[in-house]
């Protein structure tokens, strides 16, 4: 059961190269199971019972399963993010280097692992905007061949690389896309080919390098898998799995994907924007709530923040806290910091652990160093929209923004089935002092 979950896991990622691309996966597994899409410029008519989705900027979406018993109903929120660190093509990418090659002019989406990018088939996916009449339509790209690669400069050339060297992104991170008979132009013709419009019909893009190399289940057991874009296209996987598993009558489940958590959720299809409390408020309004309605619902709501987590460096074990450490294939990881870049707390820890406990799936904590800063994640920062009790849980992985990470092939079992139990049950709020979990 492990290795046949992984090995859908393998499957959603390789198709999905860019964050467009994997909302697309969601909807069209979301549409398999009976799901109605809403567009946020045109009216709602929802009811109880209903089944939705919304996709806002094509690389962020929501989805709702609304209960039939709503007398006192709250939100399960589970979320995820669909970007990862990568290069974005600029616009005018074309550069000539002496007439003998052609390379792209790129720029570095979020905080990757540079040398991970080196030596190694890349291609470029994204989306491309097409004027057909009066209309700009999306198109998904994905030019599915070997194209580019970012070469190394030998060692011979570059003695201290070993000692360390600080790559510049405008300079050594430049992709080689062509040789001498490239011309001036091959790049856009082919980004309209693969699209079959002309190349004066495309009126704008959004382009990513994306890495060619394919999932791997591996290990002395098969117990480790690797694969681009771990982080968080595994939690997004199995959130959006154990959403379609679990059900209950009393609550409105969310599943919650964002684009741009990599750099910072401050856009409109982030964390950080009015995303969620918007699908919130409008599908409480539509199912002839008030607002009085919908801030007793948020007392009683929760969400899962679900972002990958650090494991254990089996040559660095130094590089995380003695204790609050996690491993690979032994559960479902909990991550607290007295800063509050995690939300974790007694309140939703202690919900979380039972969750766990009901799902029989195994649960770790971490915590970072206490002399060293840890990234963030969207919990903190969704919840500066909407208020309700969050967790912030993973998975634990190696290599975090690398662009070939690895996990566990055991612990992507284990969320779906811990998400399947959190949206089959329905939380209530007792006092100020307790909450209640029922099915």
């Amino acid at each position: 059961m492990y290795k046949k979950t992984s090995e859908e896991l393998v499957s959603f990622i390789k198709n999905s190269p860019t964050a467009f691309h994997a909302i697309n996966n969601m909807a069209n597994r979301l549409k398999e199971n009976g799901y109605e899409e809403l567009l946020e410029g045109k009216c709602w008519e929802v009811k109880a019972g209903g089944k939705y989705f919304v996709i806002r900027n094509n690389s962020s979406i929501i989805a709702l399963n609304i209960g039939t018993k709503l007398d006192n109903y709250s939100f399960n929120v589970a979320a995820s993010h669909s970007d990862a660190p990568t290069f974005k093509v600029k616009e005018n990418a074309e550069i000539e280097v002496k007439g003998k090659y052609t390379k792209l002019n790129t720029e570095g989406y979020g905080g990757m692992l540079c040398a991970t990018w080196f030596d190694r088939p890349l291609s470029i996916a994204g989306r491309a905007l097409v004027k057909e009449g009066d209309a700009y339509v999306t198109k998904l790209v994905d030019i599915d061949k070997d194209l580019v690669m970012i070469p190394n400069v030998a060692i011979h050339m570059n003695r201290q690389v070993n000692d360390g060297y600080a790559y510049n992104k405008q300079v050594d991170m430049l992709p080689l896309f062509g040789g001498s008979e490239c011309e001036k132009g091959d790049f856009n013709k082919l980004i309209a080919e693969n699209l079959d419009v002309a190349e004066k019909d495309i009126y704008g893009s959004d382009l990513y390098l994306y890495n060619r190399m394919a999932p791997s289940i591996w290990g002395a057991n098969e117990e480790f898998i690797s694969s681009p874009k771990l982080d968080d296209l595994q939690c997004a996987f199995t959130s959006l799995e154990g959403f379609l598993k679990g059900s209950n009558e009393q609550s409105i489940n969310v599943f919650a994907c964002f684009d741009n958590e990599e750099v910072g959720s401050g856009t409109k299809q982030g964390a950080a924007s009015t995303f969620l409390a918007d699908v919130l408020k409008r599908v409480n309004a539509g199912l002839g709530k008030n607002d009085e309605d919908y801030y007793r619902a948020l007392a009683a709501s929760f969400m899962l923040s679900a972002d990958n987590a650090h494991a254990v460096h089996p040559n660095h074990p130094e590089k995380t806290d003695v204790n609050n450490c996690v491993y690979m294939n032994e559960g479902i990881v909990v991550k607290s910091h007295a800063g509050q870049k995690y939300t974790s707390d007694a309140v939703s820890i202690a919900i979380f652990r039972g969750f766990c406990e009901k799902a029989g799936v195994p649960v770790q904590f971490f915590a970072n160093r206490s002399d060293a800063a840890g990234g963030s994640t969207l919990g903190n920062i969704a919840m500066s929209q909407v208020s309700m009790n969050s967790v912030d849980i993973g998975l634990p992985q190696l290599a975090m923004h690398s662009s070939y990470e690895t996990a566990g092939i055991k612990d992507t079992y284990y969320m779906i089935q811990v998400m399947e139990e959190f949206f089959n049950s329905h939380i209530e709020e007792v006092n100020s002092s307790s909450l209640r979990v029922v099915k």
